[in-house]
């Protein structure tokens, strides 16, 4: 069997996971140069009104005396979006061209200042944004109460959240529209598989290469649904061909053979090629299970029940009468009579009577049912290879013949009923099959 990855995610995940991380992207990425391409022109025109402002209050400066200059300056300091103060020497500033747009906007206001304005981002641990600026001796700083080259880079995170969320579910709506189709498939391939030839896709989509796959699937429905009515009308004009002149060899010879010992060897001959008709017949049966709830116990006891002779097989039969499955009472009916009947040949030593051991147990959502005799085992590399079709195991399981199709028959029922089949050597010896049946 190849080895399954550790991780595992299935289309629809895979497609949706893509999608959304290249859509994600995108929006991050129009976001950052929408802002980039925004901010340029945003720091030139805070530029052009910046310096239009210094060269105003320049003007108003230089007009007047210096008695009245303080009275100027006191008065433009009580506003709030631009004050003007007289520079000290002793006065801590920052520069503010510490990035790309921000440099370009201190140079632009000094190519309308003059190459020896200042521009800072704090001054006296006071942020904004300062232009100092030279009035003939004296020294003047202008702050606004704002840096627009930050304004301009704020990021509207409540935007981007809005478009991540729009990406993650326009996401997960293609990915459905893409993956549905597929779903589609594998659903119906899997009715399929159980038996239902009927399953049909639809071949109207709108998507041309859809449409070719549903109809090719549809055909192939159509032949494995004819093949199967030829399959179960040639099997049973087999059966009933074959039993008929077996039915009439068995009458003759119970009429004609005198030698008792012979005529006793040639009706087991006769019973054995019957046997080995129904064994076809059984491996052959279609997939069809009707699942109720039963009671394990009363199935179990029955089907032991037909086994009743001390001198070929023993039962110790250890299931509780509170343990129900869902499942076919038939069809599980047909597994154990398979496996005891398995055991009884096979799973007993020379010379005495195969011991069976019935036990059973709850398993979280799992019944799970072993059946173990106390033969002589099955060599551990053969062990996978006892549900293939007509394989026998070694020569000590298999000195009565037969069809080999008894535990491929166990095992093929017991995946139409949902369940598991596992067969191990028993510790101590003999042979252990186990059944996980979907519990109650």
């Amino acid at each position: 069997m190849p080895r399954r990855p550790q991780i595992a995610l299935n289309l629809f995940w895979r497609t949706f996971a893509w999608l959304a991380l290249l859509l994600a992207g995108a929006v991050l990425a129009w976001q950052f140069t929408f802002k980039a391409l925004e901010a340029e022109p945003r720091a030139l025109e805070a530029a052009e009104q910046l310096a239009g402002l210094v060269k105003l209050s320049r003007v108003a400066l230089e007009h007047t005396d210096s008695i009245n200059r303080a009275a100027v300056i006191a008065s433009l300091g009580r506003g709030n979006a631009v004050q003007v103060r007289v520079a000290e020497p002793n006065d801590r500033w920052l520069p503010y061209d510490t990035g790309t747009f921000s440099r370009r906007l201190a140079a632009e206001l000094r190519e309308h200042l003059g190459p020896d304005t200042v521009v800072a981002r704090s001054v006296n641990d006071v942020g904004g944004l300062w232009v100092r600026y030279v009035i003939g001796e004296d020294a003047f700083w202008l702050k606004t109460t704002a840096a627009p080259l930050s304004v301009a880079l704020t990021t509207d995170w409540w935007w981007i959240a809005i478009a991540l969320l729009a990406t993650a579910v326009g996401s997960a709506l293609i990915a459905r529209l893409i993956n549905q189709p597929l779903r589609e498939l594998a659903d119906a391939a899997g009715r399929i598989r159980e038996g239902e030839y009927d399953s049909r896709l639809d071949e109207t989509t709108l998507t041309s290469e859809i449409r070719e796959v549903n109809m090719g699937f549809n055909r192939m429905a159509r032949e494995l649904a004819k093949l199967e009515e030829d399959r179960a009308v040639m099997l049973a004009g087999i059966s009933h061909d074959l039993r008929t002149p077996l039915a009439r060899l068995r009458l003759e010879t119970e009429m004609s053979v005198q030698d008792e010992q012979a005529r006793q060897f040639m009706a087991q001959d006769i019973d054995q090629l019957d046997a080995i008709i129904s064994k076809f017949m059984d491996y052959a049966r279609p997939n069809e299970t009707q699942m109720h709830e039963v009671r394990l116990a009363d199935i179990v006891e029955r089907e032991a029940q037909g086994f009743r002779d001390v001198e070929q097989i023993r039962f110790r039969l250890r299931v509780g009468s509170e343990l129900a499955v869902k499942t076919d009472e038939t069809e599980l009916g047909r597994i154990l009579l398979n496996l005891f009947e398995n055991a009884r040949r096979y799973g007993h030593q020379p010379g005495q009577a195969a011991l069976v051991d019935v036990e059973a147990s709850r398993q979280g959502h799992w019944v799970e049912l072993r059946v173990r005799d106390h033969g002589p085992g099955v060599p551990p590399d053969r062990l996978a290879r006892l549900t293939t079709p007509f394989y026998r195991g070694d020569a000590a399981r298999t000195a009565a013949s037969g069809a080999g199709l008894g535990l491929a028959i166990v095992d093929k029922s017991v995946q139409r009923l949902g369940g598991r089949l596992s067969i191990s050597n028993a510790p101590g010896g003999g042979l252990l099959t186990a059944l996980r049946l979907p519990a109650i």
